[in-house]
């Protein structure tokens, strides 16, 4: 049996101490001082199942290799060797110079790593101080160690700038961060000002309060200036976010040098590298072509942050997720997004019966803007169609920790039960057509049978958004294959495997890409995972910003809490699955169960075969 293609590796966290546990209780490997270096391990995950482990415990320049386990039944298929790969290289990154590990079981096969025996009284002081050294592991262990070659050094090309796509508040965060940092950077956007997509729907209250809106390292910048920060527990307008925080901050002159307004991004690449070649290829500046003015131009950039974000590439109406038939037809009866029908666009719902389209919260906004117009409209109708019957993500519940978010479910479901508009569950759209002005939405049903809706003046398609994934085609990206996600993000967003609304929160490795040096953050990191809040996109910038100027320690921290939905459903797991990087924090809000340790044993563990490449399925004493 061969490595199974569909296994990801992830950092570890405290929620995933009671799988790490079970894996080292099932391979007899001590629990002792395990759990307290959890955010150094690296899981191996398949269909949602952590199926073995490695971990490090970091002292400084120095590091410990220790709880090397695979699921029983799952050994011998090179798991093992996938992950100590891994944590080396790992180790390497974090400037580590030795790596030591205790083993009884492996001693041949590590030193085909490359690990050498050496004497107990040679080890570290810091290590001597570890529970293994303090009996975890049993007298019989041998000491190996394996020095590690720091990678070689790139041109650190630090008179290039670093590129951020997007002047969004995500986007502007990371700049903030690289002001900070004392970094050159350079800002694109392809609007006239920045903000412009909060700006399409500036008149929506957001349900998440100014404390999750406002950037720390932008707050700092701005603190200079005399600005005043807005009320911590107030509920902003998106445009009030543009106004308050982001246009001032793009008037600071640090930020209006880097600022490069209209300029639209075509692609990005390596200069003279295309997608296939390697060698050399990390010391290449990125290559960024954007058109300003109608002429195209290119910039060089050390690295690229792609925070350019989703609203302008909304999801189609059709649920094969190709623009339903007819669709690009209707166009000019179809809105995507969060239209300002109480405002500059009331003239076009006014008297008029308007189909919206999703069961997300931006649909629940449109909803309920419609039926305030009814009210003051005479002849305004409304119809709500859904794909799926199972309703209580948009609605909600009263433990959202945002309560604006819970109310808004709350308000809507009382719109649906009180009759206030027509409700269509189970409708997947495959085409339109126009019949005397009025669109007719032709469809099946849950149960595959067609179904029309007739007489629809205006449709609101707020079906969600998916990424723009052109602008980085020519780069080595690697992607959820149906979130579109970045890779490692994917398990922990997927909307059909979490209902819950949340994410752990996590840095740099789940936002890096096979490209040295390109990273994906803000929305855009999601791909079509409709759960992002702003908060989640200034701790990416913060993460990724850290490990751009080689601040390993802080680029693992993590320094997120977000607030809970109250939302789970019945078969939520306790701990999110995930995949990512190694030897960094990323801890969930899960609750830990307690688990026993095992009674020591006398050795490690069985010994381990060693011939060939095949990696120990149990190995070093923790």
């Amino acid at each position: 049996m061969s490595l199974n293609t569909n296994i990801t590796l992830r950092q570890g966290s405290q929620a995933d101490w009671p799988a790490v546990a079970a894996l080292l209780q099932a391979n007899k490997l001590p629990l002792d001082g395990a759990q307290a270096h959890l955010s150094h391990y690296l899981l191996a995950q398949s269909n949602g199942e952590v199926i073995g482990c490695a971990g490090a415990e970091v002292y400084g320049d120095i590091a410990l290799l220790r709880s090397v386990a695979v699921l029983p039944g799952l050994q011998k298929l090179g798991i093992g060797k996938l992950l100590v790969g891994r944590l080396i290289q790992e180790a390497q990154r974090r400037q580590v110079r030795m790596l030591y590990l205790l083993t009884v079981t492996a001693p041949e096969y590590f030193a085909q790593v490359g690990f050498k025996r050496m004497k107990m009284d040679d080890a570290p002081a810091a290590l001597k101080a570890s529970a293994e050294f303090q009996g975890a592991c049993p007298a019989c262990a041998a000491l190996m160690a394996l020095p590690l070659a720091q990678p070689v050094a790139v041109a650190p090309r630090a008179e290039l700038p670093v590129a951020v796509l997007g002047a969004g508040p995500v986007g502007l965060a990371a700049a903030a961060k690289l002001i900070e940092r004392g970094l050159p950077f350079v800002v694109l956007e392809s609007a006239a000002q920045v903000g412009a997509n909060l700006l399409d729907y500036g008149h929506v209250r957001l349900f998440s309060p100014w404390q999750y809106n406002v950037d720390p390292s932008m707050a700092r910048l701005l603190a200079g200036t005399g600005w005043q920060a807005p009320p911590a527990d107030g509920l902003p307008l998106a445009r009030e976010v543009v106004e308050q925080v982001l246009v001032p901050f793009a008037q600071l002159p640090q930020v209006a040098a880097a600022l490069q307004l209209n300029t639209r991004v075509l692609g990005v690449s390596r200069e003279g590298f295309d997608k296939v070649k390697s060698a050399g290829r990390e010391a290449a500046p990125f290559v960024i072509r954007a058109e300003r003015g109608g002429e195209v131009v290119e910039l060089r950039a050390r690295a690229v942050i792609d925070s350019t974000g989703t609203w302008r590439t909304p999801n189609p109406l059709g649920a094969n997720g190709l623009p339903a038939i007819g669709e690009a037809q209707a166009a000019a009866q179809i809105t995507y997004g969060i239209p300002d029908i109480l405002g500059a666009q009331r003239s076009r719902y006014a008297g008029k019966k308007t189909l919206v389209v999703g069961a997300g919260h931006s649909a629940a906004n449109v909803l309920l803007y419609l039926a305030e117009l009814a009210q003051q409209a005479p002849g305004t109708k409304l119809a709500w169609a859904v794909r799926s019957p199972a309703l209580h993500r948009v609605f909600g519940s009263a433990a959202d920790a945002l309560p604006a978010r819970g109310q808004l479910g709350a308000s809507l479901r009382r719109l649906r039960d009180a009759g206030g508009l027509d409700y269509v569950a189970g409708l997947r759209i495959t085409a339109l057509r126009r019949d005397a002005g009025q669109l007719t939405v032709v469809g099946m049903d849950a149960q595959g049978q067609p179904l029309q809706l007739e007489g629809i003046d205006e449709i609101v398609c707020a079906t969600g958004q998916r990424p723009d994934l052109a602008l980085t085609s020519e780069l080595r990206v690697k992607l959820d294959p149906w979130l579109e996600s970045t890779e490692a993000l994917g398990p922990l967003i997927d909307p059909n495997l979490h209902s819950c609304g949340t994410v752990r929160p996590h840095g740099h490795r789940e936002l890096a890409h096979p490209e040295p040096g390109l990273y994906t953050i803000g929305v855009k990191s999601y791909g079509r995972a409709p759960t992002f809040l702003m908060a989640t996109g200034f701790e990416q910038a913060r993460s990724v910003v850290a490990a751009i100027a080689g601040d390993m320690a802080a680029a693992d921290r993590v320094e997120l809490a977000l607030p809970e939905t109250g939302v789970c459903g019945l078969g939520e797991p306790a701990a999110a699955p995930g995949s990512g990087g190694c030897c960094g924090a990323t801890a969930g809000h899960e609750p830990v169960a307690a688990v026993a340790p095992p009674a020591k044993a006398g050795c490690c563990g069985p010994a381990a075969k060693t011939a060939g490449a095949a990696a120990p399925t149990t190995a070093c004493c923790g």
